[in-house]
């Protein structure tokens, strides 16, 4: 599902996305798009959690261990300005 947003940018780089758009024949959101996925599969430091999900247990403290492990698993990752 696309959304609509508004973003402020340089006038020479629009004009850059202009000419590029017309020259390969895409749509200037696909190729903000595609700029936008490859810079944060570089710089987003969010790490994806192995799993979950929602349901009824019978161990009453299964919710709480699972945000601590979510918690620990995000802690154990650097950030880029540490590496």
């Amino acid at each position: 599902m696309l959304k609509r947003t508004t973003i402020l940018i340089d006038s020479d780089l629009l004009e850059r996305l202009d000419r590029f758009a017309a020259r390969t024949g895409v749509t200037k959101t696909s190729v903000i798009a595609a700029a936008l996925e490859a810079h944060l599969e570089t710089n987003d430091t969010t790490p994806d959690l192995p799993f979950l999900a929602v349901g009824r247990s019978d161990h009453g403290r299964l919710s709480l261990d699972g945000r601590g492990i979510a918690r620990r698993e995000a802690g154990q990752r650097p950030r880029p300005e540490e590496t």
